[in-house]
């Protein structure tokens, strides 16, 4: 199962590697990142594979919805299959 990992609000140093850091904790494997700046915004989607983590999805999702909290961003966790429904033309 993959994940859809969205990542927006003020940059700072070090967002990359907490949202990475809080995915390798419980064995959520990073496919895919792409990201940018614009002025003071940071802009984030990740591809992670979540077939080996250690916890319900639903409490992976809180967690990195947790960790954007401390670091002043919006996190937001979605299932791959949820994400390609919602854009299927």
């Amino acid at each position: 199962m993959k994940a859809v990992i969205t990542v927006l609000g003020k940059d700072s140093v070090g967002i990359l590697a907490k949202v990475s850091a809080a995915c390798a904790e419980h064995g959520v494997n990073i496919m895919d990142v792409t990201q940018s700046v614009m002025q003071d915004m940071f802009a984030m989607i990740m591809l992670a594979d979540t077939k080996a983590c250690d916890i319900p999805f639903a409490e992976l999702a809180k967690n990195l919805e947790n960790a954007g909290e401390t670091m002043g961003v919006k996190v937001h966790v979605m299932h791959e299959d949820i994400f390609n429904s919602m854009h299927r033309i």
